[in-house]
């Protein structure tokens, strides 16, 4: 299939300029993703620069395989201007929805230029449908539908865990600006996939809709945005009396529908303390 231009100018930018950041750590602080930096000193920058760094070898040799295995297809299909296109705005978007999340999380930092290369791989899956994707580590390829659907679960339950050091905040955002931009570039692949294009959107609406209404649910473990009272799963530190019960999941469920009226900014330092114990 070629090679694509772009993607090895890409791949050999993000190659020196992470090699800078090993080696210059003030350089790497001045362009690294910091919440508190974005948005209390308003260092936008940072949403773009950071993805030109990484936390270490592997996960910049991990990047540069992906990046340059899909970028050929995606330059060939849409041509090199609309590649770089999708390739900063998945890493813009990418790094907003991270900043979303981790908004009230000061100390959040965070390297990889993911966003933009999810946004070329689902590019790529959107463009060739039918196609399946090889992994190194793998003796077999996987249908790209089957990776798409999986990727955006996995991300959507390691953004739930936090349980791991990945970004799946950024992997989530660079995958789905990648779906949107190459709809709109390409408009014809919304007839050609419309059941695949569903599957990758629909979970991340409901996603995104709970979060955004209830951020509860990123706090509290196995929590969905259900009432506390309807669901069986979680397992308070109850005394034997009944009434402690009942008291202790009243109030779990005033402190959420506090921050589904007002949103989580509105709980007291104390009121938070209590969630997080309430929820254990």
């Amino acid at each position: 299939m070629g090679e694509s231009v772009i993607g090895i100018l890409l791949a050999l930018f993000m190659g020196a300029t992470t090699y800078k950041g090993f080696r210059d750590q003030q350089y790497y602080e001045n362009y690294v993703f910091d919440v508190d930096k974005i948005l209390i000193n308003k260092e936008y920058r940072r949403l773009i620069s950071s993805g030109f760094l990484h936390g270490g070898w592997f996960h910049l040799g991990f990047n540069l395989i992906a990046l340059i295995s899909f970028s050929a297809a995606v330059e060939q299909q849409l041509g090199p201007v609309l590649f770089v296109i999708i390739y900063f705005i998945s890493l813009i978007g990418g790094n907003v929805l991270a900043l979303y999340i981790h908004r009230n999380h000061g100390d959040y930092r965070a390297v990889g230029a993911s966003g933009a290369i999810s946004g070329v791989i689902f590019a790529s899956i959107l463009l060739f449908p039918g196609g399946s994707i090889g992994f190194i580590i793998l003796p077999f390829e996987i249908k790209n539908w089957i990776f798409g659907l999986a990727f955006v679960l996995i991300s959507i339950l390691g953004i739930k865990r936090q349980a791991d050091n990945i970004g799946h905040e950024a992997h989530l955002g660079g995958a789905i600006i990648g779906v949107l931009m190459t709809m709109a570039i390409r408009p014809s692949v919304i007839t050609e996939s419309p059941w695949l294009i569903a599957g990758l959107l629909f979970p991340v609406v409901i996603f995104l809709y709970l979060i955004v209404n209830n951020p509860a649910v990123l706090m509290i473990d196995r929590y969905w945005g259900e009432t506390v009272r309807s669901v069986q799963r979680f397992r308070f530190k109850l005394q034997s009396n009944p009434s402690d019960k009942m008291s202790r999941e009243e109030e779990m469920d005033q402190l959420l529908d506090k921050i589904r009226a007002k949103g989580i900014k509105s709980l007291t330092n104390e009121e938070r303390k209590r969630l997080e114990d309430l929820s254990e």
